[in-house]
């Protein structure tokens, strides 16, 4: 595949220089391509399929999926319809449409811990529900968190950074993903104020290996929450529907109190959600929790047609297949060129790290050379595949990555 130039920025360099007198920084956040090797393009104008096109009108193939939204590609006409026809008739109102008891209907009938489903605008707003319910149904104040875990962007889970104070986390206490006696002793320093043990699907720390849930840690957490009638919560923000339609802990038998969602579940429309039991339904109806636009009602027919389609179409399958299909055929070419490539995570969320890359000197190589190709991927981050990436497209990207461990090898 020819190799573009990378260094040819046009109108993605002017908006950037315009963004940069209106807009603290430039750019905010894990969408800032400054954080970035030099060369990622910031701004995007269209997606189709598993496919995005930057300002400058250059084409990806994309394993980002605009950071995990798009579950059935860019574009996908079935939830474009859906979204359309909601369009037609309104989004916002006094209160929410029909749409919202349709999607926590689908929800309770997918979700296989869920007796109710509540829903906000993103991630943040569905984990800090879940920890704001386990502590209004339990009465107590602190909350299990594993190191180095991303639970969002605000001060009760964000690592001490400007503007966060120690007070802000005073009670979360920490414990190491996976290992049963540490979050033994977590429990243990918390006897008799213990709300809630929360943990992500599986550890995905940036930039390090990625590492799923073993059912013996699964299985010690719900057993540590029941003896101490704490809450259990999976935030599933990240993996939601792509690891397993009922939530990701069914894949080693565990259904916590309450869990987190957001990204996927709507296939790129802004929508977040919280799950629960009826343990917890009461203080679900306590707490208080709102948003100006969270009750909109085309995000939740877009979600009602994701959720719909990647039941009825083996969506996760389908994603579980190709992404065994890159990763087989990512490791044949690092074998051949005697590159020491190592991929964690799920197949269809990988991450791609090598042996010895401490300053991310060949990570971030593979990964420009990749995109100089027309293939986006994340030298640290967490990657996605979504359904629209077929088998053939597999095979193109399997292409330029022979090139490009050609190239570095």
């Amino acid at each position: 595949m020819e190799k573009m130039d990378l260094q040819a920025f046009d109108t993605d360099a002017a908006l950037r220089e315009r963004a940069a007198k209106v807009i603290p920084g430039g750019m905010w956040g894990h969408q800032n391509s400054a954080r970035l090797p030099a060369g990622y393009p910031q701004y995007f104008t269209r997606g189709e399929g598993c496919r995005t096109w930057d300002a400058n009108g250059r084409s990806y193939i994309d394993y980002m999926c605009a950071w995990g939204p798009m579950i059935l590609g860019y574009s996908d006409p079935d939830v474009e319809a859906a979204a359309a026809r909601q369009r037609a008739e309104g989004d916002g109102f006094n209160g929410p449409t029909p749409r919202l008891v349709e999607l926590a209907e689908l929800v309770v009938d997918t979700v296989s811990h869920a007796d109710w489903a509540m829903f906000s605008k993103n991630g943040t707003d569905a984990t800090t529900a879940c920890v704001t319910t386990a502590r209004a149904g339990t009465g107590r104040r602190k909350v299990l968190v594993a190191r180095g875990a991303y639970h969002g962007a605000i001060p009760w889970c964000t690592p001490s950074v400007a503007g966060v104070t120690e007070e802000d986390r005073a009670h979360l206490v920490q414990y190491d993903y996976n290992d049963v006696a540490s979050l033994e002793e977590a429990v243990a320093l918390v006897k008799g104020d213990l709300a809630a043990i929360i943990a992500t699907a599986f550890k995905h720390d940036l930039g390090k290996e990625h590492i799923l849930p073993t059912r013996e840690f699964a299985q010690a957490a719900r057993r540590l929450a029941d003896e101490a009638d704490a809450a259990l919560i999976v935030d599933d923000v990240r993996a939601g529907l792509r690891l397993d339609l009922g939530g990701s802990w069914d894949l080693v038998d565990v259904k916590p109190d309450l869990s987190a969602w957001s990204k996927a579940i709507a296939n790129g429309r802004a929508l977040g959600m919280m799950t629960g039991n009826d343990r917890f339904r009461e203080a679900a109806t306590k707490i208080y929790t709102t948003g100006s636009f969270w009750t909109a009602g085309v995000a939740m027919a877009a979600s009602i047609a994701t959720i719909t389609k990647l039941r009825d179409c083996d969506g996760i399958g389908r994603m579980k297949s190709a992404g065994q299909r890159l990763r087989d055929g990512l490791q044949a070419q690092a074998d051949r060129y005697g590159l020491p490539l190592r991929q964690s995570g799920p197949v269809q969320m990988p991450v791609f790290l090598f042996e010895g890359d401490g300053d991310r000197e060949l990570g971030n190589r593979f990964c420009l050379e990749a995109l100089a190709r027309g293939v986006y991927f994340h030298p640290t981050h967490t990657m996605f595949l979504s359904v629209a990436h077929t088998d053939a497209v597999i095979d193109e990207t399997l292409q330029v990555t022979n090139e490009v461990f050609k190239a570095i090898a």
